[in-house]
């Protein structure tokens, strides 16, 4: 399913991005004053929905009472902390003492689906519109395998209680009357992770879910999110810790601009981080570590290598394709690599990937991580700090350093897709001139997953598969705040100005063997 809302400043945009902003600035303004935290936070936060939410008339809902318990409940997510559901007394701040510790991570789930915000949206049901003409040749009766089309009133009728949802009808009428309708999260979910609970609502089968996060950018009535570490990022800063950013490559353009990487240092230093660096460094050490594991590997030892960046797509192949879970590369991912070379120098640092992805906190997640990755936000989140320290990137000065210029162009278009094939190929051609190297790369869980099921048939002997759970790659995934092609065209402007066209021109590459997974299975699980 296409991300038909993306890059459209939505209702829904407006009311995501202002909690961030709103608890933010709440987290902020707490913990300069740790004295007085929890009391000012609980007082806060029960403010908050009646600020955002204002007097007594509904906008977009039905109720102004159902308005503001939705806004609580994404402040809770927005906080770390779980749902509170309207089905006994709670305030909106309970738990918040727990939650706020800067070393505190959420509790499972991570996407979440607030209940009484959901439309219980239809899903997988044929329906005739107005468009129908009640033709004499009437097709859809005649293809029908369980009688479940016919006539009322001189117009086409389903009956439900027959229709198999086949669909045939709705190919074969001439007006296009028939249209099927889905539950567009569902449609958006690669896994088919998404169901109805007994009352209609989405519900979601947590044993399949990979967090790749297209369902809450897909649901057009905000009913699902997922938790942030907004204020455990925000409390370390404020608290005195060494706080550094590693920054995925899709940030270009996401908070203005054509690059501008001297104002993104100058944002983050104003945030309170003690420093930045750029994840494309780690995507040219991935980019060789998976060139050497394909040539020393392919075909001799595997049929086929699937690369391991996008943490999404190598859930997915292993929990589907268990017998050939060894065929997606265990190298350590771009963020990892990154965090880890950052923590040489910066052993007592709290590091805090920020990117376009809800997946990247399901990886930080995993034990062996932990120690690697402090912490995880988005760019939508990112955002939302930055509005609440009156930060206008556009306005900021460029420093014009140039410290980032040691990635190279492959690294920096990890971001789009086809982009981590293209640099894994291009190390194997440095390595082996003679090689050749057949590729095959797919967007979307759903063509990830036939990808995968062509390869383990024979379809793809010798290849490299790259999979991106987000059509489009790492520049449309869930936590960005561009549309999906402007951010792809901006990260490739930004890459073509490296120095470096290739990730072994990257003058860190000799750091790839000390970096390297550890036996304790790092990679892109």
């Amino acid at each position: 399913m296409a991300d038909t809302m993306r890059g459209v400043y939505t209702n829904l945009t407006d009311i995501r991005r202002r909690v961030f902003a709103e608890v933010a600035t709440i987290c902020y303004m707490a913990g300069s004053n740790p004295g007085w935290k929890a009391e000012y936070l609980d007082k806060r936060f029960e403010e908050l929905p009646y600020e955002i939410i204002q007097g007594d008339i509904a906008t977009h809902r039905e109720s102004v009472f159902l308005e503001r318990a939705i806004i609580e409940e994404r402040i809770r997510l927005a906080m770390g902390m779980d749902l509170q559901g309207v089905d006994k007394p709670q305030s909106v701040s309970d738990g918040l003492e727990e939650a706020v510790v800067a070393d505190s991570y959420y509790n499972p789930p991570l996407i979440n689906v607030i209940k009484f915000a959901c439309n219980s949206c239809e899903d997988n049901v044929y329906r005739v519109s107005s468009a129908c003409q009640g033709c004499l040749a009437h097709p859809c009766i005649e293809i029908c395998p369980k009688d479940a089309v016919s006539f009322k009133h001189g117009k086409a009728f389903i009956d439900h209680a027959k229709c198999v949802a086949c669909g045939r009808c709705a190919q074969v009428c001439p007006y296009h009357a028939i249209h099927h309708h889905v539950r567009p999260c569902a449609d958006a979910c690669g896994m088919k992770a998404i169901g109805s609970d007994e009352h209609g609502r989405a519900e979601i089968n947590y044993e399949k879910c990979v967090s790749c996060g297209q369902c809450l950018i897909n649901c057009p009535f905000g009913a699902i999110a997922d938790k942030s570490q907004i204020a455990q990022v925000i409390f370390s800063i404020v608290g005195g810790d060494e706080v550094i950013a590693i920054v995925a490559p899709a940030f270009v353009g996401q908070f203005g601009g054509k690059g501008n990487v001297g104002k993104l240092r100058g944002a983050f230093a104003t945030l309170g981080f003690a420093g930045v660096e750029e994840v494309a460094i780690g995507a040219d050490l991935c980019a060789i570590e998976e060139a050497d594991m394909f040539l020393e590997e392919v075909p001799e030892k595997m049929p086929f290598m699937g690369t391991s960046c996008c943490p999404a797509w190598s859930a997915m192949a292993k929990m589907e394709f268990p017998e050939h879970k060894e065929c997606i590369s265990m190298a350590l991912t771009p963020m990892v690599l990154t965090a880890r070379m950052v923590r040489q120098n910066h052993p007592s640092a709290k590091i805090v990937f920020v990117g376009p992805c809800s997946a990247k906190k399901l990886e930080a997640m995993r034990e062996s991580v932990r120690s690697e990755v402090d912490f995880v936000l988005t760019f939508e989140e990112m955002a939302g700090m930055m509005k609440a320290k009156g930060i206008d990137y556009l306005k900021l000065e460029d420093d014009n350093k140039s410290d980032f210029d040691i990635a190279s162009e492959d690294g920096r278009n990890f971001a789009v897709a086809g982009g981590v094939a293209n640099a894994v190929v291009n190390v194997i051609k440095e390595r082996d001139p003679e090689r050749e190297v057949k590729v095959f790369n797919a967007e979307g869980l759903a063509e990830c997953r036939k990808m995968l099921r062509d390869a383990t048939r024979g379809k793809y002997p010798g290849y490299l598969l790259e999979g991106m759970a987000c059509p489009g790659g790492c520049v449309a995934g869930p936590g960005t705040l561009q549309a999906i092609n402007k951010s792809a065209a901006a990260v490739k402007r930004y890459a073509k100005k490296s120095p470096h066209k290739h990730a072994v021109d990257n003058e860190l590459r000799s750091l790839i063997h000390q970096l390297e997974r550890a036996e304790d299975g790092v990679g892109g699980d």
